[in-house]
């Protein structure tokens, strides 16, 4: 190997087995602690079934990459890189999820970073603040409708708020607009909303009344962080 490559790439602190054991332990640990923190205090929303998985995961991982990182910046820049060709797909709908995400990370970190009291006082502190924000909540956030993702695929050219008004005005109390793109080849018009139903409200009503609209191909209503197992 030539020694322009040597330098940056092979070089850096040497950690016994074990230690990098003890470490991933830790994380695994803490990340599952955190999946705990997150499904006692959002116990009242709909979660789904991957997500406390995923922060398990990704608190281990975190670790794992800081470890691999070490002090090494070649080796932080080589990681960037190969990182940015992945693509996630997948919308956290709720800032509060987002939260929990960048927690586990935050404790991965610190655990693979050799910073095992770090991890234990910050978890000690955002699991504290998690609670205290879940009790003093408003009663009336807890009694609200769950909210569904209601996708549409419409012809291209159709007017949206004439479809989703009139009829729909029954059932749909709330509705925002999270995403929107073409179909089939750009003759259709695919657009989800993120939308709550009146108190008594049908779901299975909405989707047949948007299913007999004209103009309307494909109907499509899910309940917001709902997943099958």
């Amino acid at each position: 190997m030539p020694e322009f490559l040597k330098s940056p790439f092979a070089t850096g602190p040497t950690v016994s087995p074990m230690d990098v054991l003890v470490r991933l332990v830790l994380s695994l640990v803490f990340g599952g602690a955190v999946a705990w923190v997150y499904c006692r205090t959002r116990k009242s929303h709909p979660i789904a079934t991957s997500f406390p998985t995923t922060l398990v995961l990704l608190s281990v991982l975190i670790a794992v990459v800081t470890q691999v990182i070490g002090d090494n910046v070649a080796r932080a820049f080589s990681l960037v890189g190969a990182l940015s060709i992945v693509r996630f797909r997948t919308v956290v709908r709720d800032t509060q999820d987002t939260a929990y995400v960048i927690f586990a990370v935050v404790v991965g970190m610190a655990v693979g970073a050799k910073n095992p009291w770090v991890a234990l006082l910050g978890f000690c502190i955002v699991a504290l603040a998690a609670f205290l924000m879940m009790l003093i909540r408003p009663a009336r956030e807890e009694e609200e409708d769950p909210d569904y993702v209601l996708s549409l695929r419409v012809g291209l050219g159709q007017d949206l708020n004439k479809l989703l008004d009139g009829q729909c005005d029954s059932h749909i109390v709330d509705r925002k607009l999270l995403s929107m793109g073409t179909g089939k080849q750009g003759i259709a018009l695919t657009v989800i909303y993120q939308v709550r139903l009146r108190p008594g409200g049908s779901p299975d009503e909405l989707v047949r009344i948007l299913n007999r609209t004209e103009g309307v191909q494909s109907v499509q209503l899910e309940r917001r962080g709902w997943e099958e197992n």
